[in-house]
């Protein structure tokens, strides 16, 4: 009973990672192992106790549930992972993706920093220009569009905050598709909606057209961002890391001044546009829109010769595709290094275990549609899965946290940003109105206006036959006064009005004086004949030099707080670069009470921009190493988004004190960079970790 037969024993020898293992069940086994001796045999049982008795059912065949347990064990890695728990499938997951990172970060140090990483850096730099551009664009445009368009005060007011909505939603959409799709080809989605659009607003006529333009362009905008910081950071070992990402951002002030420099020299020419009849016209100001698509335009014809994240592809399963990109960024840098012999010594890479799967839908089944949108809301779910796994209990903390930093710097930010340039306007306007002439109970009879009044205030005066033509009013007031047998012919206005006037007799032809200028005013046998169409743009009055140069110079001052970000990002840190940077932005805030002139207030803006940039660009890195590679970019997004939302709310709230206080703007910005710059202190620093 105690011998098998040579099938059965056959069967119990089990090929096992890579070399035969004999079962350990306690049989003895024939053939080929060699008879032990009798003294052998006599010292296997000597110093046997209880402990080790020999299982009485050894000999008659039956297996020890011991070994029956062991068996188990070993044949439990083999059970298909669909009837496996989830916990330990992302347990697994977590391990695999562990030892990813340290493989990863030794095999992107042998492919070294060169020609590969500066090529990207350019192509991704123009992405990030194209996004400081966009922020940019409307404000500047905004002047000329409100005539062309004839915006109201509302319409201009939604036009500022639309391309932040866009973009809110965009970073949220686009960032969370890029962990799910892929970096490059979201990158691409995002720039081309955003040319596309961006391109199209620049030929549209009608308010609601325009604005939807360029909701959608900065939708697509929106997701650049995100993807960017991303996309680089995967091609950057632990050492560069903070340092390259810093020098990156300096393509958000480049983006600043190409948008000011371009705007100053295309706007004010009214001659660089053309029109169509009498209904189209291509004014200047949509040129300079057509001429801001252009760094959009040249990152996504770039980006189509650039390859997807290898460290994306790992994440995704796709071992081979990510091997040949490390292999192609080795051999690229080896070869600009005059090393083109080296070799990529890297022949396995690790491969986290694959959790969510797709289930690729059959032609035949459904229709197109219906497949389209199977797959549609099954990505849209698993970017929503994302979402909520930064909330987590690993991540919520800092995601909160960081939350509120992203939060409290950009209402401060973004608000002061706008107010700068509206209290130059206001300081602008109460020096014009300082100068205003006021004339009282003139008198004129039988004379041609045919040139321009400007900054006045006529009182009680009495006009009779008088003939205005082809003229301009600009900032006047008629106040208690009378026209009679007056003729006005080709007459075009900005801010003019009549108050309590009695007009008789009087020939309105080819003018821009409608009703609602026209205030408690008499019109006694007056007539309006053939008025002014449309809104009209005065180039030469309606776009300030001292805005553009005002953006110019805000965007320049960063350049110095971008150039010590990237030399101490490594040095000192992330942490205390953003709360540094924070609270002195905060400190410099208070000095805004002092700023009383144009000159000030350009001078206090320069300073608070560059001292704040080093924040921003301390946020971008930290952001990026704090979350897992295929949560990166959604996180990323979500912050940004938050952020945008942030922007949004300081413009609403800094602009409405306006000329009513300086105390409430100022109090709540360096307020906000306080407490953000302190609870900055509190984040996890993250300049020795690897990218996980």
């Amino acid at each position: 009973d105690g011998y098998r037969n040579t099938n059965q024993v056959s069967d119990d020898y089990r090929y096992q990672d890579g070399s035969y293992d004999t079962p350990n069940d306690g049989y003895y086994r024939g053939g080929d192992e060699p008879a032990q001796d009798e003294d052998a045999q006599s010292d296997v049982t000597e110093g046997h106790d209880e402990d080790d008795e020999v299982y009485e059912g050894e000999y008659q065949g039956i297996p020890h549930p011991d070994d029956i347990k062991e068996k188990q064990k070993k044949r439990a890695p083999a059970v298909d992972d669909e009837y496996r728990d989830r916990a330990d499938l992302m347990a697994e997951r977590m391990e695999d993706e562990e030892q990813l990172a340290h493989q990863y970060e030794n095999i992107i140090e042998e492919c070294g920093h060169g020609r590969f990483q500066w090529t990207l850096f350019f192509v991704l730099g123009l992405a990030l220009m194209a996004d400081g551009v966009e922020v940019f664009v409307v404000g500047f445009v905004l002047p000329s569009a409100e005539k062309d368009m004839c915006l109201s005060s509302s319409n201009k007011g939604m036009l500022g905050l639309i391309v932040y909505l866009g973009m809110m939603v965009g970073a949220v959409l686009l960032g969370g598709l890029a962990d799910k799709l892929g970096r490059k080809q979201c990158l691409i989605i995002s720039l081309a909606i955003n040319a596309a659009f961006a391109f199209l607003s620049s030929f549209v006529q009608g308010y609601g057209f325009f604005l939807f333009c360029r909701l959608i362009s900065g939708l697509g905008i929106g997701g650049t961002l995100p993807i960017v910081f991303a996309y680089f950071s995967e091609f950057l070992s632990r050492e560069k890391r903070g340092e390259h990402l810093s020098w990156l951002c300096m393509f958000w002030m480049i983006g600043g001044i190409y948008a000011s420099a371009m705007a100053w020299s295309i706007i004010p020419h009214y001659g660089w546009g053309f029109s169509m009849g009498t209904k189209y016209h291509f004014h200047s100001w949509r040129v300079f829109v057509l001429v801001c698509a252009l760094p959009c335009i040249a990152s996504l014809v770039a980006l189509k010769f650039m390859p997807e994240s290898p460290r994306f592809l790992l994440e995704i399963g796709k071992h081979d595709e990510a091997w040949m990109i490390l292999k192609q960024v080795h051999d690229t840098n080896m070869r600009a290094k005059g090393e083109p012999e080296r070799v990529f010594t890297v022949s396995y890479i690790k491969i986290p275990k694959q959790v969510d799967e797709f289930i690729e839908i059959q032609s035949s089944t459904g229709t197109w549609y219906q497949r389209w949108l199977v797959r549609i809301t099954t990505t849209l779910k698993q970017v929503w899965d994302n979402v909520l796994y930064c909330l987590t209990a690993q991540y919520r903390m800092n995601t909160l946290m960081l939350a509120v930093v992203w939060f409290t710097m950009a209402l401060s930010y973004y608000g002061l940003i706008v107010w700068f340039p509206d209290m130059i306007r206001y300081f602008q306007d109460e020096a014009y109105e300082s100068r205003v002439k006021i004339f009282d109970e003139e008198e004129v009879s039988h004379f041609t206006f045919n040139f321009t009044l400007e900054n006045q205030i006529h009182r009680n005066g009495e006009y009779r036959n008088d003939k205005f033509i082809g003229m301009k009013f600009k900032e006047v007031r008629f106040e208690d006064s009378l026209f009679e047998d007056c003729y006005f012919e080709d007459v075009r206005s900005s801010e003019t009005f009549f108050e309590n006037c009695t007009i008789i007799s009087t020939v309105f032809y080819n003018t821009d004086l409608y009703e609602h200028k026209f205030i408690n005013c008499r019109l006694i046998n007056s007539t309006f004949m053939k008025e002014k169409e449309g809104c009209h743009i005065d180039f030469e009055e309606d776009n300030d030099f001292l805005i553009y140069l005002v953006s110019f110079l805000g965007s320049l001052s960063v350049l110095p707080g971008n150039i010590i970000s990237a030399l101490l990002m490594d040095k000192i840190g992330r942490i205390k670069m953003i709360g540094g940077s924070m609270l002195i932005s905060a400190v410099c805030c208070f000095f805004l009470f002092f700023g009383n002139s144009e000159s000030a207030m350009i001078g206090w803006q320069c300073l608070f921009c560059g001292a704040s940039i080093a924040a921003w660009n301390a946020l971008d890195v930290i952001t990026v190493e704090l979350y897992p590679t295929d949560k990166r970019a959604t996180a990323f997004g979500i912050l940004n988004g938050l952020c945008k939302f942030g922007a949004i709310l300081g413009n609403s709230i800094f602009s409405s004190f306006v000329g009513i206080t300086k105390v409430v703007p100022i109090l709540l910005a360096s307020s906000a960079l306080v407490g953000g710059g302190l609870l900055a202190l509190r984040l996890p620093e993250t300049r020795e970790q690897v990218l996980m």
